[in-house]
């Protein structure tokens, strides 16, 4: 016996002599019986059939009755409105008159007389689009051939068998599963019962009754919108089965484009992806349309999970597992076929389609049939029976397209001779009726063949197998997205591949460190791989943060964290709250590999908008206010006795600044106010914290500052009293021609143009320029030394390596014991 959220299951030791499933949905009750030496530990659940299961020699009953019981309150609070409905059922629904017992672990021998109900609540909502209340093959049905009389009259025979089946079993999802019901699922499900028992085998028949409306309420919704899924399902929707005279009709077209869109809708993620619209269609012609859209809800994301989306990894697993399955069970093909990724490329088909696209429709919805009853299982085994068929050929075959041939042409001569319907030629085929013919195989013997050579592998085997591949197919990717990135990235930067390789895998740790640690954090849902490469992993300011402090080699003390979230909201241009790895990888290159005119510029940005923001609290800093005086002279002493003029070289500085403006053509940097100046300075003087040339760096700091100050006040006063004023000229040295200084005071506050960016400060503010402070930087050989000295990403990155999970348990820790702390003072 098993148990899951949804589900009592049962399934006898003797493999495949009696599964029972048992939604909770279904469930009215749950009881313990008095233990006696023929029925030890029994219980009984009632389903609202009025049927009951009663389960014998349970281990730990108690705690498997409290749990179900938990569990079945849960169901039932979740979806009142279906177990309302279902208990008014109940009253017109005829009682059964015993009871089923199942040992749990032993073989069961059902022979109870079942009937049970399977109407379902209607939704009385009324909807603009007219929906089919029938299955398309009743408005659709085609005219009979010669030896029509014989499939009607093997169809009579097969409604009688399965009548036979449902008196003795049951009729609904909880009916008993035995090897007889699977030889006549083998045989092919009549077809006035295939789309019923689709729904029942695959349990698509609970989602139905347990959401009346919702349907309609999604056909609703989606219709009329256009999205890239609407345009790919309306270029697929005639290329869906035009063979079948039920789309080539505007009624079958329309109800498929419904149920498409429907669920493009529902499930955004899957959205619409090619071989669904084939699915679909031979849904719509065995189902009603709202139970089509279940059907397909059901394969979608039960039956095949991940076969439909962006990279198709459930279908690159379970061709991994074919792989596999034709190496241990057809041994002498696999030897001669060396590369058995060629059979698996051919058969993926096979798998996406469930044989639709390859084989003759009346053949195809057989292998449909399987599939619902026995699941992946029944293709893999088809699958192997095919290639078994083949095998002669296939060995004899000299190249891939030979082997391609030999299959496509066996596939198309697989017909179904019992089938009331009249063949339905395939618009997938590879060959015309001129080709040579082949001999023709029923598929009745092929699904025969299949069961008896290739049937031994149980689900739990099948899962394990998709368990093991999941994790090579997975690697795989991320190995295909790691060099794709890489290759995007390499060439804006000058960082060695091998670093970038490490800095990508350290980025993507990162990621993923966060994924564990937290949670409840909705940073698992940022990795979309339906994004372009690049940015399929993004880190949001925290796990920036501590990327920065691992690898940047800005690193400013307490100063650090400042800086890093500056750069975030730097590098943050969508405002989405995250950063992609191009990104990071850019910064640091600058950092690392710059020129120093790239790095003052990158150190400019960090302290102006967006990076520093208006509410942003100054930060600590060594620096003291004395550095930020403008009465420091501007003469200083060298050891060496020479005496530097700051004058005369501020005086050259402004001259070459108004050469470069007249031939610049970058978009000019936004001008920096006061505020933003001293926080630049700090960071800057941050930086050169325990720096071997640490003394020469802040004297040479503390001389650019005062000279960068008198220029942000001249400027001030230029606008206070007018370009053209004594005063003006007087600030600085009195042989400084007006000439020179008007040209560049009277561009420091000029109106932007029209092409620049308006400066965030208003006229008469303190304001320097990016170009001044490059100019006066560049006037202290100690500065430019430590901005231009070459700097190792790879010692950092090794490092990293090891510290970075130490980071976040540190972290962790210290976040902790402030809540501990905080927990305490509130107490």
């Amino acid at each position: 016996m098993y148990t899951s959220d949804s589900y009592i299951c049962f399934a006898s030791k003797e493999n495949g002599c009696c599964n029972v499933i048992i939604p909770l949905r279904e469930v009215i009750s749950i009881e313990k019986m008095e233990d006696t030496s023929l029925l030890p530990n029994p219980i009984i659940v009632s389903i609202r059939s009025k049927m009951a299961f009663q389960f014998i020699e349970l281990k730990d009953r108690d705690t498997l009755v409290e749990n179900l019981l938990q569990r079945l309150k849960e169901v039932n609070s979740s979806n009142p409105v279906h177990c309302n409905n279902l208990q008014n059922k109940n009253q017109n629904t005829p009682a059964f008159g015993s009871t089923c017992v199942l040992r749990d672990g032993e073989p069961a021998c059902p022979g109870t007389e079942a009937s049970q109900s399977k109407e379902r609540s209607e939704c009385g909502r009324e909807s603009s689009y007219l929906l089919n209340a029938e299955a398309l093959r009743s408005d659709f049905h085609q005219s009979g051939m010669a030896g029509l009389d014989f499939g009607k009259s093997r169809e009579q025979i097969k409604e009688s068998l399965w009548d036979d089946h449902f008196v003795e079993y049951g009729r609904t999802v909880c009916m008993f599963r035995t090897e007889k019901i699977r030889k006549l699922v083998a045989m092919g499900i009549p077809e006035s019962l295939r789309g019923k028992l689709w729904l029942l085998f695959s349990d698509a028949v609970t989602d139905l009754t347990s959401h009346p409306g919702y349907y309609v309420h999604l056909v609703e919704a989606s219709m009329g919108k256009c999205c890239m899924a609407t345009e790919e399902i309306e270029r697929d929707l005639h290329r869906s089965l035009p063979e079948h005279p039920a789309f080539q009709s505007e009624t079958g077209i329309a109800a498929l484009r419904r149920v498409l869109t429907a669920y493009a809708h529902r499930n955004p993620k899957i959205g619409y992806c090619q071989s669904m619209n084939i699915l679909t269609s031979v849904l719509l012609l065995y189902a009603k349309e709202e139970e089509a859209f279940w059907l397909l809800v059901a394969v979608c994301e039960r039956m095949l999970p991940d076969y439909f989306n962006h990279r198709v990894i459930g279908a690159q697993v379970d061709q991994s597992v074919f792989e596999e399955l034709i190496k241990e069970q057809l041994p002498e093909l696999a030897e001669h076929m060396k590369d058995l990724t060629t059979l698996a490329s051919i058969s993926l088909s096979w798998f996406l389609t469930l044989f639709l696209s390859i084989m003759p429709l009346e053949s195809a919805v057989n292998v449909v049939d399987c599939f619902f009853y026995d699941g992946i299982k029944a293709i893999f085994q088809l699958g192997l029976a095919i290639l078994e068929a083949n095998a002669v050929d296939l060995c004899n075959s000299k190249d891939d397209g030979q082997a391609l041939m030999i299959l496509s042409r066996f596939l198309e001569h697989v017909k179904n001779e019992e089938s009331p319907l009249p063949p339905i030629g395939n618009h997938h085929a590879f060959f015309s009726d001129d080709q040579e013919s082949s001999p023709v195989t029923e598929i009745a013997n092929l699904i025969h063949d299949s069961y008896e050579k290739f049937g031994d592998h149980s689900v739990a085997q099948i899962e394990h197998m998709r368990y093991k591949h999941r994790i090579r197919v997975l690697q795989s990717h991320e190995d295909t997205t790691k060099q794709n990135v890489l290759r995007v990235v390499i060439p804006d930067v000058s960082i060695l591949p091998e670093d970038l390789e490490e800095l990508y895998d350290l980025f993507k740790r990162e990621h993923l460190i966060r994924c564990y640690w937290e949670t409840t954090s909705p940073v698992v849902e940022r990795h979309d791989p339906s994004r372009p490469y690049a940015e399929q992993y993004r880190i949001d300011a925290q796990q920036f943060a501590n990327l920065y402090r691992l690898v940047s080699p800005w690193t400013c003390g307490e100063h650090t964290d400042i800086l890093a979230q500056r750069t975030f909201r730097l590098l943050d241009e969508n405002m989405d709250h995250l950063v992609e790895f191009k990104g990071f990888a850019s910064c640091l290159d600058v950092m690392y590999n710059g020129e120093m005119s790239e790095k003052i510029k990158l150190l400019y940005k960090l302290h102006i908008p967006p990076a520093l923001t208006e509410n942003e609290r100054d930060s600590q800093s060594p620096l003291k206010n004395p550095l930020l005086s403008t009465s420091r002279p501007l003469v200083i002493g060298k050891t060496n006795g020479d005496a530097v003029d700051y004058q005369k070289q501020l005086k050259q500085m402004l001259k070459d600044l108004a050469k470069e403006k007249d031939t610049k053509t970058e978009k000019e940097l936004p001008k920096m106010s006061q505020r933003e100046f001293i926080q630049f300075c700090k960071t800057l003087y941050s930086m050169f914290h325990e720096d071997p040339e640490e003394n020469d760096l802040y004297q040479a700091i503390a001389t650019v500052t005062t000279l960068l100050l008198q220029i942000g006040e001249v400027g001030q006063r230029s606008i206070s009293l007018g370009s053209g004023s004594d005063e003006f000229t007087e600030d600085l040295q009195p042989e400084a021609s007006a000439s020179d200084q008007d040209t560049v005071f009277t561009d420091t506050v000029k109106t932007p143009q029209k092409d620049s960016q308006p400066s965030p400060v208003t006229a008469g503010d303190w304001t320097v320029s990016f170009e001044h402070i490059l100019a006066s930087l560049l006037t202290e050989q100690s500065l430019v030394n430590f901005f231009e000295k070459p700097l190792e990403l790879k010692p950092k990155l090794e490092n990293a390596k090891l510290n970075q999970y130490s980071l976040k348990t540190n972290g962790m820790s210290c976040q902790s014991r402030g809540e501990h702390t905080k927990l305490n003072a509130q107490m």
